[in-house]
């Protein structure tokens, strides 16, 4: 299958320190990776790179065959990637609709006066939403009322509502209880089964096994291994991390 990301010889330096050191890998449509690794493994970094948050030192991202390479963040998410960072980028006093449209808004006109459309944006999240299969109680709460499931599905509502074919998620999981780490393992398999691209952050091991096609480990900065997890266990994986040979 044709790769929908490549990530060749990424390398990221901060003064003296190198962060990130030839870093390769491949996401294709459907697919699910997962850059596993211990805090500062060099993880948020590669993911910055791809977003357009940081510049690379070294290397190139390319996107359905063209070059995104120190494209800006606002450029990256035209092309079709939306990242989802652990805070989620929501406004905890706004509702579904309008953090779906948060920084997009959409208008309509009342006596020629252009007002916000919130009946239009809460109608378009609840279609979003149901199509992810996505239940909110009340479309009109405050994502403030909402669970941590809850509000992690309606950040990747809001990826899938502006038609993102790749989806980065940093640690989607973290202080989850356990139904809600798996409502968003099964949002995770909407995705693929939708044929979107993932990458998803992790160190969980869990989390790791349950929605990985492939793993990619991370160890002080450069790739530790590749492996499927049908191939792999917890406790090779657990060593890749920190630092092993591969």
């Amino acid at each position: 299958m044709t790769a929908l990301l490549e990530v060749d010889g990424l390398n990221k330096r901060f003064g003296g320190n190198e962060a990130v050191k030839d870093v390769s890998f491949t996401v294709s449509p459907g697919e699910c990776v997962v850059l596993a690794g211990d805090n500062g493994a060099g993880k948020s970094t590669v993911i910055k790179m791809i977003s357009g948050v940081y510049t690379p030192t070294k290397g190139e991202v390319r996107f359905k065959g063209k070059r995104l390479t120190g494209s800006s963040p606002e450029a990256v998410r035209r092309a079709g990637i939306e990242t989802i960072y652990q805070d989620l980028s929501l406004a905890d006093n706004l509702d579904p609709g309008l953090n779906l449209y948060l920084g997009r808004e959409k208008m309509k006109r009342v006596m020629g006066i252009p007002v916000l459309d919130r009946a239009g944006m809460r109608s378009d999240a609840a279609k979003v939403m149901k199509g992810l299969g996505i239940e909110v109680p009340d479309p009109k709460a405050a994502v403030r009322e909402l669970s941590g499931g809850q509000r992690q599905a309606i950040a990747i509502a809001r990826a899938i509502h502006w038609e993102a074919q790749l989806v980065i998620m940093d640690e989607p999981t973290a202080a989850l209880g356990v139904p809600e780490q798996r409502e968003v393992m099964a949002l995770i398999e909407r995705l693929k089964a939708r044929n979107v691209g993932i990458i998803l952050i992790s160190h969980n091991l869990p989390d790791i096994f349950a929605a990985a096609d492939r793993i990619i480990v991370l160890a002080r900065g450069v790739v530790g291994g590749s492996r499927k997890p049908s191939e792999t266990t917890d406790e090779e994986i657990v060593r890749l991390m920190m630092g092993a040979a591969a």
